[in-house]
């Protein structure tokens, strides 16, 4: 994490670029070790309050007529790499680029845009994914920031930048580029709810006296990276003012996606799955590393046989998928798909402490005869399932202490108790480690585990040591890095034997997962209902020896959950993504009186609805819903949720949030979409009385419970 850190501050530091005060005709900026990049800048036509952003593109010609950012497109159906490109490759390697070879926003822009409007994930990611093979044969350079700008990152979430411009600041900006009064933008925002659209309709009426130069995908990544950064007095309003160039110079679908940008909402539903499916696809068709230039491989579909080119494209995918786990950092893994290629991606890529990993998760079981059956054969291991939060703690090699949740959010500033102990908490010899765990409340007074919910109180970030009013102790389960050696390919039996040897227990503090290796039947149900009367969740059951390697990222049958409600019907408690709300009557006038709930279904990238919710929720919970949600609102459903009419919501809401959902038994639905054709054809599945627990702050809602699962 400090060497990635570390590169994109060394890149940003030359890259601030004059205000019309500066006297200077050239800025040189320094992007890496092997690249300068010389930026002429013409001061005579600048708006003395904006900063510039220069680039012109070159076009390109294709059967005569010149390609323009205007007319990109691509959606063709034989899409070329470099005829249906509207800019030009730079010298080989390049060490060198003028603004006339670099990739106009505009490109990426109507990449975007062509997505937005395409209903079929699989026409999606080709959309995306032919972009990104023009970029990879004209300039690599610029996927890693177009890759950003598709998700609307400014880097790896787990080192949580944000530009830090809220929605009022947004719309006064909008207000100003446009010259709309700030009150007709907020109108428009309550009828409409995308700032994107007002800003491109709203610019779109205005008349230039002259064209601004275009914007460059990497100038624009690289003022909001900026702008990220910019903080102090009136910071928000410096931040605006820098982001006025942009404003300024944008048209068409730019001005969209750079309004978007601002409140960190691309709207496109394109997570992280679909990205990886998007690189893989771009580097399976058209492979980077080819000496010859144009390519001689610039579709390998067109080559290989269809199955021969869907087997590789399968490999390469599993083989980034991986890569992207192990290092769920694109700083890393972009420039060796471009630079190593994917083929050896793997041996480039290994655990580093400061780098969250992507954590193995379990199936949930019905009871102790299921266990027993999956596990036939095979030694296990129960552990006490303990109701708190994943925490993943990482030790580096300077001493620096890191806490990463399961989403791989930076719970560093959550848990200043943790960090002040933990070296403490193990042996002398231990310099580096990434050790898995589970913080959860805890009564120092009676030595006693406390609720989730009472954890769910602390301070998320920025919390100091002297102020912590609910205590936490921590239960270590799992050890995957160790003085510089990934251990996540041994058996679990011998990673639990390495954090017994190197873990000091402090009972309240730090203590190993309470565990039992047994395979007996009465033993199993004797050990979970010592789990339940020390107020944990139930146990967690683990294969010791074979097929017990740690499987990053995946919900795996070598780890099994047994709750204590399992028995009770239902299998598990549920994560679902609200992505309704029906208005209240009588006592809930003024809120959402009930909500719209669904699964996920990462095969087609798609939220199915499973069920409509009105109980479980207080008063308190209901306000609360009912404020959150005012921010989410849209005016019609995403072409990714699939629902039937009849459950039609009165409020639409964009998926934000992830709730744990108990109900008594599921049934076979005409009117929820569920995982529908799995079952039956024509219904899908639903819950049967689904009451409201708690939300699950610590899940994405692309890590919620999926169709499969259901």
């Amino acid at each position: 994490m400090q060497r990635a850190k570390k590169k994109r501050e060394d890149d940003d530091s030359s890259k601030t670029l004059p205000s019309t005060n500066d006297s200077v005709d050239h800025v040189k900026q320094e992007r890496s070790k092997n690249e300068d990049v010389e930026v002429k800048l013409d001061q005579s036509k600048r708006s003395k309050n904006v900063v510039p952003i220069k680039s012109d593109c070159e076009e390109t010609k294709v059967n005569g007529e010149q390609v323009s950012p205007e007319d990109y497109d691509p959606k063709h159906t034989n899409y070329k790499p470099i005829k249906h490109a509207c800019w030009k490759r730079g010298a080989k390697q390049v060490i060198k680029w003028k603004f006339g070879m670099t990739l106009p926003y505009l490109a990426l822009a109507r990449t975007l845009a062509a997505m937005e409007d395409t209903k079929g994930r699989l026409k999606v990611i080709e959309y995306l994914s032919n972009y990104f093979r023009s970029v990879l044969v004209l300039t690599p350079e610029d996927l890693l920031p177009s890759v950003y700008l598709v998700l609307g990152q400014l880097g790896p979430a787990w080192e949580g930048a944000e530009l830090g411009v809220g929605e009022g600041a947004a719309i006064k900006l909008v207000a100003e580029v446009t010259g709309r009064s700030a009150a007709k933008i907020r109108q428009s925002m309550a009828e409409i709810g995308d700032l994107g659209q007002i800003a491109e309709s709203s610019k779109s009426s205005q008349k230039m006296m002259f064209k601004p130069a275009a914007l460059s995908v990497r100038n624009v990544y690289e003022a909001f990276v900026r702008v990220s950064k910019l903080k102090g007095k009136d910071a928000v309003k410096r931040k605006c003012d820098d982001l006025k160039t942009a404003f300024v110079a944008s048209q068409k679908e730019e001005t969209r996606f750079i309004a978007r940008m601002l409140l960190g909402k691309m709207r496109i539903g394109f997570g992280e799955e679909s990205m990886l499916q998007a690189i893989g696809l771009a580097v399976t068709k058209t492979p980077p590393l080819q000496e010859e230039y144009p390519p001689s491989i610039m579709d390998n579909s067109k080559k290989l046989s269809s199955s021969a080119f869907d087997e590789l494209l399968k490999s390469q995918v599993a083989r980034l998928k991986r890569a992207y786990c192990e290092c769920p950092s694109y700083d890393l893994i972009i420039p060796l798909v471009w630079q190593k290629g994917i083929d050896h991606i793997e041996e480039n890529v290994q655990l580093s402490p400061g780098v969250p990993v992507k954590p193995m998760l379990a199936h949930p079981t019905k009871g102790i005869e299921e266990v027993l059956q999956r596990f036939q054969g095979h030694t296990f291991a129960c552990e006490f399932k303990y109701d708190g939060e994943r925490a993943q703690i990482h030790l580096s090699d300077d001493g620096t202490v890191n806490v990463f949740s399961r989403n791989q959010e930076d719970n560093t500033g959550k848990y200043p108790d943790i960090i002040a102990r933990f070296k403490g908490s193990l042996k002398s010899d231990v310099k580096s480690c990434i050790m898995d765990s589970e913080a959860v409340a805890f009564d120092t007074e009676i030595q006693s585990i406390l609720p989730f919910q009472v954890l769910s109180t602390r301070k998320k970030k920025g919390a100091e040591l002297d102020k912590i009013t609910v205590q936490v102790c921590v239960y270590a389960f799992d050890l995957l890095f160790l003085n510089g050696e990934s251990l996540v390919r041994l058996p679990f039996k011998e990673r639990r034997e390495k954090l017994r040897q190197i873990v000091v227990e402090k009972e309240g503090e730090f203590a190993l997962a309470t565990c039992r290796d047994t395979g007996n039947v009465d033993e199993i149900q004797e050990f979970l209902d010592e789990a339940v009367k020390s107020k944990c969740e139930g146990l967690m059951i683990k294969t010791l020896e074979e097929e017990a390697s740690y499987e990053i990222s995946k919900r795996s049958l070598k780890w099994l959950k047994l709750k204590k409600d399992y028995l009770d019907g239902v299998g598990d408690t549920l994560d679902l993504v609200p992505i309704g709300g029906f208005l209240g009557k009588g006592k809930r006038t003024g809120f959402y009186g009930g909500f719209l709930l669904a699964v996920y279904d990462p095969e087609n990238e798609e939220y199915q609805s499973i069920c409509k919710i009105g109980t479980g929720f207080t008063d308190e919970y209901l306000e609360k819903h009912a404020t959150f949600f005012k921010d989410h609102v849209i005016p019609s459903p995403k072409s990714y949720y699939r629902y039937d009419s009849s459950v039609e919501p009165d409020h639409w809401f964009e998926v934000a949030q992830v709730w744990e959902v108990k109900c008594a038994d599921l049934s076979l639905s005409p009117n929820h979409q569920a995982a529908i054709g799995r079952v039956e054809a024509e219904r899908g599945i639903s819950l049967r009385f689904p009451r409201f627990l708690k939300i699950r702050d610590d899940k994405n809602p692309e890590d919620a419970t999926t169709a499969s699962q259901v």
